[in-house]
């Protein structure tokens, strides 16, 4: 399998985007409550859930959160990139079964740094915002870099 490097801080623009959507499902929770140790019965007991105001299990946050992986690593900017800072402002629930849509946007190319920033948006199969943040990336360049000497500002 070949892969290409994604797009350098030259390549990418101001008002670009990417998205990656993917559909929870009770084992992707499972695999994920044994990846991170939070077996909150909230995600893994239906009974318990019940008597919440959620009425049903639902997903991690940090699972949703995860999936601006797929986007960042993979294709805006893609292979190569580092993450340097995300933030995340939960909104809605995430139950098992919706799908869930993240996408990036460029806002900002910080140029003496080399960084891009970009807004990151989480719906739902609805249409609904499930999550709202904001994420700062050095993307891959031509060149080797110190991933470390980036991150302040």
């Amino acid at each position: 399998m070949s892969y290409s490097r994604g797009k350098t801080f030259e390549e990418i623009a101001i008002g670009e985007t990417a998205s990656f959507t993917k559909t929870i499902s009770e084992t992707d929770v499972y695999l994920f409550a044994g990846i991170s140790g939070d077996f909150n019965p909230l995600h893994v007991d239906e009974e318990y859930a019940r008597r919440t105001p959620f009425q049903r299990r639902i997903a991690h946050g940090g699972l949703a959160a995860s999936l601006v992986a797929g986007v960042l690593g993979m294709k805006l900017p893609g292979l190569g990139t580092t993450a340097l800072e995300i933030t995340q402002k939960f909104r809605r629930p995430v139950y098992f079964g919706d799908t869930i849509t993240v996408t990036v946007q460029v806002i900002r190319k910080i140029s003496r740094l080399k960084v891009v920033e970009m807004k990151i948006t989480w719906t739902n199969q609805r249409g609904e915002i499930i999550s709202k943040g904001s994420c700062r990336v050095l993307p891959p360049s031509l060149e080797p870099h110190s991933p470390s000497s980036a991150a302040g500002d």
